[in-house]
């Protein structure tokens, strides 16, 4: 078997050469390849499925056109409709966040002060026991009625 190739190049008006290769093999498909005119690259490679909707012209008053636009529209409308509740359920919930955090502030606050009051009655009474409890040493041990001195 021999592999026999020819190149066949043609340049689009888009400013791309597509390659054109023959293979003479069995079993090869042509592929072509695109390259770039100028040796900077100066033009992008279009895919296949784009480069026809640039070039066929859109009859604005068919009946599928009318459709396409309908449903477009439609689906704009869903969008925007859709971003505008999600912005305002947004907003929602940060106020209701604002209200729960000044809830909480103030709960804050209020047994903080609390907290004070108790520490303070705490210590009233720690200083009062202290105050009535005698030292260990200082017992009275003249008035002992077991100690009469026989």
């Amino acid at each position: 078997m021999s592999k026999t190739s020819q190149q066949n190049t043609t340049t689009e008006a888009n400013g791309i050469s597509v390659i054109h290769t023959q293979a003479h093999t069995s079993g090869l498909q042509q592929v072509p390849q695109l390259v770039p005119v100028s040796p900077g690259g100066g033009g992008k490679a279009v895919p296949p499925s784009k480069q026809g909707k640039k070039n066929s012209s859109v009859d604005r008053n068919s009946d599928e056109y009318r459709q396409r636009r309908e449903r477009n529209n439609m689906a704009v409308k869903k969008s925007r409709l859709k971003s505008k509740q999600k912005a305002q359920d947004t907003l929602q919930r940060v106020n209701q966040l604002k209200e729960e955090n000044e809830r909480l502030e103030a709960k804050i606050k209020l047994l903080t002060k609390e907290l004070s009051v108790l520490k303070d009655l705490f210590l009233e009474h720690a200083h009062n026991l202290a105050d009535n409890v005698q030292p260990l040493g200082t017992e009275n041990t003249t008035t002992n009625p077991d100690n009469t001195g026989q």
